[in-house]
């Protein structure tokens, strides 16, 4: 019998990747009824990630129907005050999956399911994972709302396409043909990098801004950049889709060397696993300080990303002596086709008179292949193995209970440990205490502190000032829509705003008349909403009680009776 199955399961997987060698370009269809305009492509760059679907605008509202993109069945419900917020995971017979995130709600049957699940827990955060047989859907059906739910900044819907090893795909891979784009993208901005010691571009060790001259054709060329030694070119790109006005991301850059193909980076898929490796391949010293994306076109140490093809000599040029002069060419594209070039025409120039950059070097030095350890005073630090891309002396500056951790221009790929000795407060106060991120304007914001015994811990993937803080106020609840002893019979819903000024909101829980009530909380406005289409409340005279608890414990309560008829 185990036999049979493991036979059945290998050519199950066989057909699957057999399948998905051949991407069916008519399998998926639009998963809203109005036109598909986008105000986010695949593979953007993002915060720490790389954008992993696309984004469809839908005219600024929320509510409008969301159909499956082919037919499958709901695997996956996920509900979550941030990220996703409410999302629903299709999987379908080829073995691929799609996603629609940001969702305003589902379609009955799946809110019938979800809230009856959401009881049970008495939570409104909640995964399911429903059976093949248990939510079958057909292409076309509509199984939710557009919203504005989760991290979203505005109400579209979040769609996504992801492979049998849920590996998110570019859809446009998939057809979607009705997206326009005759656009060729733009070029903000060009830089040089000086890569190896003795390095220099247009005489300068530093990243060095090149100017862009355009040419009739559109394309652009820059004077010829004197070099010398191993150097790198980076971009400042994007793209811009017909009726529309988002600045979405470049499909593919490809570079060469006297004609040469050299580099190649492509966003056709990765996987979430990699994605943080963006803080790699983008120069973060300069995101940090400019708030602006530059793509590294070529490759260093510690940046195993899936994106890269063709590369050869790590995407950079090394310029000897005597070296005729050379051209450099970067090609920028989207995935319809349109592209944009760069031609760069290089020539030698060698300074041996040159100053080169100066190592600032501390008692604080880390390696990138191995943990490091760290202790002064009341504070200790750990960084693990393969959390930095490469080794560094690190700024550490740690006066009683705050620590000036490096530079946040410095990027980490793995989260770090932070460990505050609070043996000298009572076990009352250290209830209390927290340890917050403080920003050089002087701004505080909770990270997640943990306590054991004498000793609260964080775990933090940014360089920067933390210290720590006590939090001895309550959370504030205040009724948004009703007032106490209020008749609300015509009402829909009944909101509250609840807010916490130093940690946060940790939970929160509502009853009427002593019975547990569902209440929908949006962070982003800091909105509690119960709606009276739940169908819990059959009572005129009710008495609601809300109690709203922070991360460290202070809780507050509201308790007000509003009157209904039914």
């Amino acid at each position: 019998m185990q036999l049979k199955f493991l036979i059945f399961t290998l050519l199950f997987c066989n057909h699957l990747t057999y399948a998905q060698d051949e991407i069916p370009r008519n399998y998926f269809e639009s998963p809203l009824e109005i036109p598909l305009l986008l105000s986010g492509t695949f593979g953007e760059l993002r915060s720490n990630h790389f954008h992993a679907g696309m984004d469809i605008k839908t005219n600024g509202v929320t509510g409008l129907a969301v159909s499956a993109s082919a037919k499958g069945y709901v695997g996956r419900i996920k509900i979550q005050h941030g990220g996703y917020g409410k999302a629903l995971y299709v999987y379908h017979p080829n073995g691929y999956q799609s996603v629609y995130a940001h969702l305003d709600n589902f379609s009955p049957k799946i809110e019938a399911l979800v809230r009856k699940a959401q009881y049970k827990k008495e939570s409104y955060e909640i995964e399911l994972f429903p059976s093949a047989l248990e939510l079958k859907v057909k292409q076309g059906e509509v199984i939710g709302y557009s919203g504005n739910s989760g991290s979203s900044g505005g109400p579209h819907l979040h769609f996504e396409i992801r492979d049998f090893k849920s590996k998110p795909m570019n859809p446009f891979l998939f057809g979607f043909d009705e997206v326009k784009d005759s656009r060729k993208p733009q070029i903000f901005a060009l830089h040089a990098y000086s890569l190896g010691p003795d390095s220099h571009v247009n005489g300068s060790t530093d990243r060095v801004q090149l100017k862009l001259i355009q040419r009739q054709d559109g394309n652009y060329r820059t004077e010829p950049i004197k070099a010398f030694g191993t150097i790198g070119f980076g971009i400042d790109a994007y793209d811009i889709l017909d009726l529309t006005y988002n600045k979405n991301g470049v499909y593919s850059v490809v570079t060469k060397l006297n004609g040469k193909p050299v580099f190649e980076t492509t966003f056709d898929k990765f996987s979430f696993y990699e994605s943080r490796y963006i803080n790699r391949l983008i120069d973060f010293e300069y995101y940090a300080t400019e708030k602006r994306r530059i793509q590294k076109l070529f490759l260093e140490p510690n940046n195993p990303l899936s994106l890269y093809k063709d590369v050869y000599n790590d995407g950079t040029v090394t310029i000897q002596k005597d070296n005729l002069d050379q051209s450099f060419e970067i090609l920028v594209s989207d995935f319809m086709g349109n592209t944009r070039s760069i031609l760069i025409p290089l020539t030698t120039d060698f300074d041996e008179n040159l100053i080169q950059k100066e190592i600032k070097e501390t008692e604080y030095f880390a390696k990138a292949n191995s943990a490091s350890v760290f202790e002064e005073g009341k504070i200790d630090i750990y960084i693990p193995k393969n959390a930095l891309y490469e080794d560094i002396f690190l700024d550490i500056d740690i006066e009683g209970l705050s620590v000036k951790l490096h530079e946040p221009t410095t990027p980490l790929h793995k989260s770090m440990t932070i460990g505050f000795d609070v043996s000298q407060y009572s076990l009352e106060d250290q209830d209390k205490l927290y340890i917050a991120s403080v920003t050089s304007w002087g701004s505080k914001y909770y990270v997640s502190t943990y306590k054991k015994k004498d000793r609260l811990t964080t775990k933090v993937n940014e360089f920067g000032t933390y210290q720590l803080f006590e939090d001895n106020k309550a959370p504030t609840i205040t009724p948004k829509n009703f007032r106490d002893k209020q008749w609300v019979s015509n009402f829909r819903f009944l909101k509250l705003e609840i807010d916490d000024e130093d940690t946060g909101i940790e939970s929160y829980r509502a009853t009427v008349n002593g019975e547990f009530i569902l209440m929908e909380y949006d962070y982003k406005t800091k909105t509690l909403t119960y709606d009276f289409n739940d169908g819990k409340i059959s009572d005129t005279k009710n008495e609601l009680k809300v109690v709203v608890t922070d991360k460290v414990g202070n809780t507050a309560i509201f308790e007000a009776e509003f009157l209904r008829k039914n």
